[in-house]
């Protein structure tokens, strides 16, 4: 296989018609080695429009998706970011490029120690990954300028949402299968937030996510 024709036709074919246009995510893709942070297994499928197994019941996100994602963020050069769901860390290597200091959240310990890897292969060192549940917020290093979500969420927790600086953004899909919204939501003021659909999308949910209050008759 030709990686970097592959890397062109995953950015010209799959990303730039999913309205990704952000010439600085563009960029980074070709310099963000996807391939580095795939498991050895399916290594050939690294630029393929798909979720990749990454073991454990855990996906790695479609690449389109990653993109659309850090567009819709606008991260900056100074922002602090919390990311829930670390994955093979392809994600919080994109952020940390992009930002000041990331801080991920993983639920699973291999995929911690699988994400610590790749990320130190590729000499990525602004990122803390820290092992835990933060489907309801990390309120460790809180506030953020930045908070994405790798899994969704069937509905989006207060207490995620007090975490965010003012002027801060966070991007999580929200709702039930078949159909879910990415939301993203900036603070404006002291709780009052903004909130807007970007695009539509299906991914699972993150583990414990938050659950909308059921009527039982």
């Amino acid at each position: 296989m030709n990686v970097e024709q592959a890397r062109f036709n995953m950015v010209e074919q799959q990303i730039r018609p999913w309205e990704v246009l952000d010439q600085r995510v563009l960029d980074l893709l070709f310099e963000v080695r996807r391939e580095e942070f795939v498991p050895q297994q399916h290594r050939a499928l690294a630029f393929v429009d798909m979720e990749i197994p990454l073991g454990h019941g855990e996906v790695m996100l479609a690449p389109k998706l990653e993109a659309r994602m850090l567009q819709e963020l606008h991260v900056m050069p100074g922002d602090r970011i919390l990311e829930i769901g670390t994955g093979s860390g392809h994600m919080t290597a994109l952020l940390a490029r992009l930002g000041y200091h990331v801080f991920s959240v993983e639920i699973v310990p291999e995929l911690k120690a699988f994400a610590e890897r790749n990320l130190a292969a590729q000499n990525i060192l602004n990122v803390t990954l820290e092992l835990g549940d933060g489907a309801r917020g990390w309120s460790k290093h809180a506030p953020y300028d930045v908070i994405v979500l790798t899994g969704s969420t069937p509905v989006l927790p207060e207490s995620l949402l007090s975490e965010l600086n003012e002027g801060g953004r966070l991007l999580a899909v929200v709702g039930d299968p078949p159909v879910m919204t990415a939301q993203l939501v900036t603070r404006v003021g002291e709780g009052t937030y903004n909130s807007v659909g970007v695009f539509e999308t299906c991914i699972a949910a993150l583990r414990n996510a938050a659950q909308p209050e059921r009527f039982v008759f």
